[in-house]
């Protein structure tokens, strides 16, 4: 339920409507030197205050959509389009508001490598370790497809304010990167479908152009859904796999814990991985945290 997270989202979303200017005022957007012991007993205040309103707030579960996590997939998607140069078809589940699906569209920079425009209003940087991917690969997006049990509208400001108080306060660059791909995803006209991904994955993959090579993609998701569906997902993607050709390649990159994917108990590393057909073969990229703060190449 992860309490904590939705308690810090409804006081920020408080402070982002200005809901109470007692708490905005020492918050790190108005006070960059803030201290903890100055904004606790101002929150203590308003959550006593203005319970109802909280209550409600916190029924919502929390979404970040975190652009960073983009350059962990990026590096998957160099590799495949290394070896599939063409043509591709991109299919996010689990998209939130569908930030990512602009992915290409974004400028991303590491101290060994660089890759995209950039001219683009969102740039993407993290600590780089080992080997840098193919960063002169060129890729070519066909499509953009994305579905979400709950997404939200870039064009609904209340949606848009509610994602933003998930961004943690004191991270000014995290809420830059966040305002630019909302403005990225605004005016590319991005949508998420409302779908179980179990049930959409498989329908996207079966009616699938046969000419060109497809992409499922996600991150920190897989934790989430039931094991039923964690299952219908691989089983969709492995029977697409089976049937794929060297004209038609399917590749699945994931961003997800390591003990999810690898069983490896009580690990707090996210894999970044790539499957691709024809062939069905793994290709482990890295490991990095949650927010992509580093990734370490293997």
């Amino acid at each position: 339920d992860a309490v904590a997270l939705r308690l810090s989202g409804a006081l920020h979303a408080a402070v982002l409507t200005r809901r109470d200017a007692a708490l905005a005022a020492v918050y790190p957007a108005s006070k960059p030197a803030w201290r903890i012991d100055e904004i606790w007993p101002l929150a203590r205040a308003f959550l006593a205050r203005e319970r109802d309103w909280a209550a409600r707030f916190i029924k919502s579960a929390p979404q970040t959509n975190e652009t960073r996590r983009s350059i962990a997939l990026l590096a998957a998607f160099l590799y495949f389009a290394q070896t599939h140069p063409g043509p591709v078809d991109m299919i996010e589940i689990g998209a939130s508001a569908g930030l990512n699906l602009n992915w290409d569209r974004f400028r991303y920079e590491t101290a060994r490598w660089s890759w995209g425009n950039p001219q683009s209003p969102v740039t993407i940087t993290t600590d780089w370790n080992g080997a840098p991917p193919p960063s002169d690969a060129e890729f070519i997006v066909a499509d953009r497809a994305a579905c979400d049990l709950n997404p939200l509208d870039v064009n609904d400001a209340a949606q848009v304010l509610h994602l933003r108080s998930y961004v943690w306060a004191d991270q000014p660059d995290r809420l830059a990167r966040f305002d630019g791909a909302v403005a990225l995803a605004r005016a590319s006209g991005a949508h998420v479908e409302r779908a179980d991904a179990g049930v959409w994955v498989r329908q996207k993959l079966d009616s699938r152009p046969r000419d060109r090579g497809a992409i499922v993609y996600h991150s920190v998701f897989l934790q989430y859904p039931p094991r039923e569906t964690r299952e219908a997902i691989r089983a969709a993607i492995e029977a697409a796999g089976a049937e794929a050709t060297e004209a038609a390649p399917l590749a699945w990159v994931r961003l997800e814990p390591e003990g999810l994917l690898d069983g490896v108990k009580d690990s707090p590393r996210m894999v970044i991985d790539l499957i691709s057909w024809p062939g069905g073969e793994r290709r482990v990229i890295g490991h990095t945290d949650g927010h992509v703060r580093a990734v370490y190449a293997v």
